[in-house]
């Protein structure tokens, strides 16, 4: 649910002695004769003469998708890139008519070429695939020639049955089906996961892999998600499922794909990392290899069997192109390509038809922006036009006015414009005696999955925040939760975003207003919320008090690495989040009047 979760894991900077960096030149092969075909086939040759020794099999892959079919909006729709000069360009980014577009173009010249994704294609999508269980995005996926996905943590939010009629096709069995007679097909590609199996039985819940054959070149690829998924999807979507060690997940299907003679092997790994620089085109093997990137993808890399061979990766919405030794000390491939479809990433692998395994030493990478000044892919646009036509109706009705962007998603800061709008209709819609009694409210960071911004995204008029708008902030539609905390089980919880599984990667909670209290991020762990700050209108908090909180239903189950939210007693169920963001939008703004973002001075930061 949360954008960024991390596992608990040393993650420590790696300062690796692999001397050879995989950026030697490729080993160019001329290719067979007549292998035009993309890859699904499962011909032995031509019969012709005789083969190259080696072949250039061209890797597209992206992750972190999440249903965004249309260009982000705002600064959330843009990458960052370094210039020759040293500074920072935002370029607008992504939709997935350009995405189909760059994939094509790319794969030109190119006989033999796979598609790989590393999770969360879907889940957390903005209202025009959210509101069709995301029908439409399996339907873009199947038109953009993805052969193989990891799952991620989001395709479990509605649970193993859905992620099951995603893979499988059929109409949603409340909802049925949306377009008169047509059946939904499913997926045209497999779902890996490795680490997911069924509690009962012990098997595994979908595949744990699938090889990819052309001409008698095989590359396997196994597929997982973050072992942490069930401390941040509610409780329903993982019931039933056990989730296991990546590494050695891993570790044990490489052995039995080299058993079966399958000697190439691609990881897709539904976690990831953080780079020293959040541009795109930051060199994260300098000045050594894997120097420039930490979190928990760097150790599970190092402990992955070298029979794997490169490694795609997600969940952090960051983008990388980094080697990082293998537990030989040989340098290996690990790559992400940030998140919406904003970035794909071209690896060649060259495959050596002697030894049927990847010349590690030639291997190469680079992530490439989706621009959005190349031709969109007609059959995209036809199939953005049909589902929206179905959206409509619910999408288009005004909610409320702004009067500028609200940042949310695209805000680094670690309290948010958009944050304290949340949290502050969470607390008003809630604070009536007989809605629950709130004091304060809490919302989590990852919950927040775009911005609200002021440009017109169709016909509404700038300024005007649809449903479909305010849907794509708040997608999860989770139910709110009042209940009693004590003020120390509230100080442990602000405390609890900048320690344990948060440490390495601070989840900073977006609190509502009259809650204030200082960040203090020189200092490491739980000591980083300076506990004497902590104030509610003024007021010192009282550990021996009892405080009524409101909170999603994901956070009041303890999600995100917050187990003190988890503890509260006397329990009521209130409206959606984003039915009280609606109520909020409509109550605090007119065409004349609209809502101007608050100010961010709820969290005094020091660095």
């Amino acid at each position: 649910m949360s954008a960024t979760p991390q596992k608990n894991r040393a993650s420590r900077r790696v300062l690796a002695a692999a001397a050879g960096l995989a950026t030697v030149g490729a080993l160019v092969a001329a290719m067979p004769a007549g292998a035009h075909d993309r890859g699904h086939g499962h011909g032995g040759g031509h019969g012709h003469g005789h083969k190259p020794r080696t072949v250039d099999v061209q890797l597209l892959s992206f992750n972190d998708l999440h249903g965004n079919l249309e260009p982000p909006a705002g600064s959330a729709g843009n990458v960052s890139e370094t210039q020759p000069d040293g500074t920072v360009k935002a370029i607008p980014a992504g939709g997935v008519e350009y995405l189909a577009t760059s994939l094509r173009t790319a794969r030109k010249g190119n006989p033999y070429s796979v598609t790989a994704a590393g999770g969360d294609m879907v889940g957390a999508s903005p209202l025009l695939s959210g509101l069709f269980h995301d029908e439409p995005t399996i339907e873009a996926l199947n038109g953009l020639d993805l052969d193989v996905t990891a799952v991620g943590n989001h395709e479990f939010d509605e649970g193993a049955t859905e992620l099951a009629r995603l893979q499988n096709g059929g109409c949603h069995p409340v909802e049925g089906c949306y377009e008169k007679g047509k059946k939904f097909k499913g997926a045209g590609f497999p779902y890996l996961a490795a680490n997911v199996t069924k509690e009962k039985t012990g098997k595994p819940l979908l595949k744990p892999y699938t090889v990819w054959k052309k001409n008698g070149v095989k590359i396997g690829f196994i597929g997982v998600t973050l072992e942490g998924t069930p401390d941040i999807v509610t409780a329903n979507g993982v019931k039933g499922l056990k989730f296991h060690d990546e590494v050695e997940t891993i570790n044990k299907y490489a052995r039995e794909l080299d058993r079966k003679g399958v000697k190439s092997i691609v990881a897709l790994i539904h976690e990831g990392g953080a780079p020293a620089s959040t541009s795109y085109n930051y060199d994260c093997d300098s000045p050594g290899a894997g120097d420039g990137i930490s979190g928990p993808i760097v150790d599970i890399a190092k402990g992955i069997t070298p029979k794997v061979d490169a490694l795609v990766t997600g969940h952090t919405h960051q983008a990388y192109v980094c080697t990082v030794p293998d537990p030989s000390g040989k340098p290996r491939m690990v790559t992400s390509a940030s998140s919406f479809g904003k970035l794909y990433t071209d690896t060649t692998l060259t495959y050596d038809r002697r030894t049927n395994d990847i010349v590690r030493t030639s291997v190469k990478s680079a992530n490439h922006i989706v621009t959005r000044d190349q031709p969109k892919a007609p059959d995209m646009t036809r199939l953005i036009d049909r589902w929206n036509k179905l959206a409509a109706p619910i999408a288009n009705k005004p909610q409320g006015w702004i009067s500028a962007d609200i940042n949310g998603r695209g805000s680094t800061a670690p309290e948010k414009p958009l944050g304290n709008v949340i949290a502050d209709a969470q607390l008003e819609g809630l604070a009536p005696a007989d809605k629950g009694g709130a004091e304060v409210a809490f919302m989590n960071p990852g919950g927040i999955r775009a911005d609200l911004v002021h440009k017109a995204s169709g016909s509404e008029g700038d300024g005007v925040v649809t449903y479909g708008e305010a849907f794509t902030v708040q997608p999860f539609t989770n139910m709110m939760n009042v209940v009693d905390l004590t003020g120390a089980q509230l100080v442990t919880a602000l405390q609890q975003q900048v320690s344990g599984p948060n440490e390495a990667s601070p989840k900073i909670l977006q609190v509502s207003k009259g809650l204030t209290y200082t960040l203090d991020l020189t200092k490491s762990g739980a000591d980083r919320v300076v506990a004497g700050t902590i104030k509610l209108n003024g007021e010192a908090i009282d550990p021996a008090r009892t405080y009524r909180v409101a909170m999603n239903e994901f956070l009041a189950g303890g999600g995100d690495g917050f187990p003190a939210l988890g503890q509260g007693t006397n329990k009521l169920v209130g409206a959606s989040d984003l039915d009280l963001f609606n109520a909020y939008l409509a109550a605090h703004s007119t065409a004349t009047a609209p809502l101007a973002p608050p100010a961010t001075d709820r969290i005094t930061v020091i660095q």
